[in-house]
């Protein structure tokens, strides 16, 4: 392969001559007069021959493992594989080369910490940006040192939530809470301390936020989701439902929807998928029943007229 050195080799007789490398030999060689000007060059090729038929959708040109920017040691470091034969253990039955010392005790932090968010947004399907920009949040809330004194599965799980509601994929604290060891309370209070420490802010929640997933895990149709939706925003556009939590006020409006449509949900079963009790989406109604004629969108077919809705 001819190129121009970029490290200044070049031939004394031929400065301008393109070089050639031979990496067999390992030589840099003048093009024009054929002069070895180089030796030792390192070969930067791929160390395997690849084939397309032998591939199996895996390239091994390259080997170990990708780094980690996340990690201080950039994953550079020598892990010694576990021994099975009688030299690997002393007379007690002790492994002789053990990886702790490899790994410093804030990279295993760090890990631990990393293998927390991934595992809690594999329960919950989500997608592989939310649990980078989890994982960056944790990092520089670890880096900080700004939340000593609390978990870092507490610290993993308020990130995770953080990271829902920048990516705009929005979690309500008692879905994390699910899929996490720590409880709602520990989890909110670690939230604004991350707020605080980072200097950042997250988008307020709107019901529209949540709509079409708590449609879709009732089976609703799109029809409903639909008159929903406009449900719920006119409800908070006309102030009907003063200080009530948007997921409270989603399932209210989910609730009058599916009783005005074919399809109709318990209190319930709308409870159960919102993550809310009862007693909460009940009293939600309660405020939006009296004004049912203007929260439906004009082209909505009922089935069930609004003088036959429930009252509660």
């Amino acid at each position: 392969m001819s190129r121009v050195d970029p490290t200044g080799v070049h031939c004394k007789e031929h400065p301008d001559a393109p070089l050639v490398e031979d990496y067999r030999a390992g030589d840099q060689i003048c093009s024009e007069c054929g002069l070895v000007v180089g030796d030792r060059v390192i070969d930067v090729g791929s160390e395997w021959r690849t084939f397309s038929n032998e591939k199996a959708g895996t390239d091994p040109s390259r080997v170990g493992g990708p780094e980690n920017p996340l990690l201080n040691g950039s994953d550079l470091t020598t892990i010694i594989g576990g021994g099975r034969g009688d030299a690997a253990f002393d007379e007690f039955g002790v492994a002789k080369y053990q990886n702790r010392r490899a790994i410093s005790s804030a990279d295993r932090a760090l890990m631990n910490a990393f293998k927390e968010i991934n595992q809690m947004a594999d329960r919950i399907n989500l997608p592989k940006t939310i649990v980078d920009r989890a994982n960056n949040l944790f990092k520089m809330v670890h880096d900080g040192k700004n939340l000593k004194g609390r978990s870092n599965d507490a610290i993993a799980s308020a990130c995770l939530y953080i990271a829902c509601r920048q990516e705009g994929v929005p979690r309500t604290f008692k879905e994390i809470c699910a899929v996490s060891k720590i409880s709602k309370k520990e989890i909110g209070r670690c939230f604004k301390l991350i707020l605080k420490a980072l200097d950042t802010s997250v988008e307020l929640i709107t019901t529209g936020d949540f709509m079409s997933r708590f449609c879709s895990n009732l089976g609703l149709p799109n029809s409903v989701q639909k008159a929903a939706t406009a449900i719920a925003r006119a409800a908070v556009d006309l102030d009907i439902v003063p200080g009530r939590s948007p997921i409270s006020v989603a399932a209210a409006a989910i609730y009058m929807a599916s009783q005005a449509s074919e399809v109709k949900r318990s209190q319930k079963e709308i409870g159960d998928v919102a993550g809310v009790a009862d007693v909460t989406i009940r009293q939600s109604y309660k405020l939006m029943y009296p004004r049912a004629e203007e929260l439906f969108p004009k082209d909505f077919k009922f089935f069930t007229p609004i003088e036959q809705l429930p009252l509660a």
